[in-house]
């Protein structure tokens, strides 16, 4: 989609061709995106929301470009992930980032079964549409959890809600939120550790 770059870029007056690149283009588009690098032209990565090839389909150009032996230069940006982890209280010194988990409900208990027994922070995205559902099934198979679940940050309607996980999952239930969720689960052994302290 290229309304969000195309009203940053009137903010500027830059004036430059928008090409869209999404998941269901990105081979399509990307041959195309890759003629005119091969041609010497000087092509910017940028998406609508957070840092280009971080849990977005950024990263097929990206590959394509070093196969191709054309230079990619980084430029820092925003990531839910990092912003959402800076401010959580989680440990940070080692976390594991599953993007999306899925949709199906097998496959999705099949991913929780896997996370139960991370000993580092876990995080993942999710939409409103199925956070409940996927903290309820979080907590019916790995049981209780310190939780921290990120909303719209760096917005308007910034929201973050830090504590258990059957706590913050009423509070969800409750209300109904909009934006897409970024959420942090910290191992057992640091749950229990909070949890300790809380009681004295």
């Amino acid at each position: 989609d290229t309304r969000r770059t195309k009203n940053l870029l009137q903010l500027y007056e830059i004036k430059t061709k928008l090409i869209s690149y999404h998941d269901y283009n990105k081979e399509q588009r990307g041959k195309k995106i890759l003629e005119y690098l091969l041609a010497g032209k000087t092509v910017a990565l940028v998406s609508d929301a957070g840092t280009p090839g971080i849990s977005d389909p950024g990263y097929y150009l990206i590959n394509l470009a070093i196969r191709n032996d054309i230079r990619v230069v980084p430029v820092p940006g925003v990531s839910a992930i990092i912003a959402a982890l800076s401010v959580s209280g989680l440990p940070s010194d080692r976390f594991c980032f599953e993007g999306f988990l899925p949709r199906k409900i097998n496959s999705l208990r099949q991913t929780i079964e896997i996370l139960r027994d991370e000993d580092r922070t876990v995080i993942f995205y999710e939409s409103p549409y199925r956070i409940i559902n996927t903290l309820k099934e979080f907590l019916e198979i790995a049981g209780e959890r310190w939780v921290v679940v990120a909303r719209e940050l760096t917005k308007f309607y910034e929201e973050i809600i830090r504590g258990p996980l059957s706590e913050v999952l009423a509070k969800l239930r409750a209300k109904k939120s909009k934006g897409e969720f970024t959420v942090l689960i910290s191992s057992q052994k640091y749950t229990e550790k909070v949890l300790s302290l809380k009681k004295e």
